[in-house]
């Protein structure tokens, strides 16, 4: 393995401090992010959650010994917390939301970017699980590098117990976020992420990474991830489909609109009453009873 580990850095880092190092190596790691208190919340919320549902059914990306679960926002209070968390969304906001200018007609104007939320996934890592394969997140979207120019995600994995070498603390390659798309990665160029709880890895979506194996006889590695991505790329996690109008009511507006119930770059509008709206504005009528169920002034 190379000895070319992460950066660290203190909690009261500036954003622009972490996005300097993060765009120099694909990552960073950053110390006791998040007190106790939040971090025992989140045991407390999702154990019981992680206790109750199947680990994955392979062995190579999933994980059979490896237990995941989403929608995290109705299932713990403390995922708003990480979602919000200002060094972590102000990271997220210097590398993503990027605009561009575009011609409408004759005029030149600009054009936001925004982001969204891709996905959040509490994952305990099991004792004999074996290492995921090295990839990059933005795979997904059939992202391109250098070619694309531009980020796709940033993403947070959150140390709800403790990372070691030993017990699957997740891979990263440091600098392969500025490698083309023909350069293979190897799991000898990864390092394993070592981190207490409560501390965080921040990484972009270009970067290779991976979940590590578990050689320990009787730890679990538990660990709470979400993605911030541009706005009009498809998020991972179907959110429409994950909470219910209700639910979707109970949270802060920041989370509303992150979740997709805005329309504030130019997609993800709803007619109502021959007007493109922003989806926001559902969610303040009496009328609007229930995801899927008509708009108001539809017949």
């Amino acid at each position: 393995m190379t000895t070319n580990e992460l950066a660290r850095l203190a909690p009261d880092a500036t954003p622009d401090t972490a996005v300097e190092v993060i765009m120099r190596d694909g990552g960073v790691i950053i110390e006791g992010l998040f007190d106790e208190a939040t971090i025992e919340g989140i045991k407390k919320d999702l154990d019981p959650v992680l206790d109750g549902v199947d680990t994955g059914h392979d062995e190579v990306f999933a994980g059979n010994r490896t237990k995941r679960a989403c929608g995290l926002f109705a299932r713990t209070e403390h995922m708003t917390t990480i979602a919000l968390n200002p060094l972590y969304r102000g990271i997220a906001e210097r590398i993503l939301d990027k605009p561009i200018n575009a011609h409408m007609g004759e005029e030149s104007v600009p054009f936001p970017a925004g982001m969204h939320i891709g996905a959040t996934m509490a994952i305990k890592i099991g004792p004999g699980q074996g290492a995921q394969p090295l990839h990059r997140d933005d795979s997904v979207w059939l992202w391109r590098h250098p070619t694309y120019q531009r980020e796709a995600r940033v993403q947070i994995m959150v140390a709800v117990s403790d990372f070691t070498a030993e017990n699957g603390g997740t891979l990263v390659i440091p600098g392969s976020h500025l490698w083309d798309d023909e350069r293979a990665p190897r799991q000898e160029e990864a390092v394993p992420t070592r981190m207490k709880a409560g501390s965080a890895l921040i990484w972009i979506g270009s970067t290779y990474h991976a979940g590590g194996r578990n050689t320990t006889v009787d730890e679990h590695r538990f660990g709470l991830s979400m993605g911030y991505d541009l706005a009009f790329l498809r998020p991972e996690e179907n959110h429409f489909l994950t909470y219910t109008l209700e639910q979707i009511r109970s949270f802060p507006e920041e989370i509303q609109r992150a979740l997709d119930w805005s329309s504030e770059h130019y997609v993800g509008w709803v007619e109502v009453g021959g007007q493109m709206s922003d989806p926001k504005d559902l969610l303040g009528r009496d009328d609007y009873t229930s995801i899927g169920a008509g708009l108001p002034g539809h017949v």
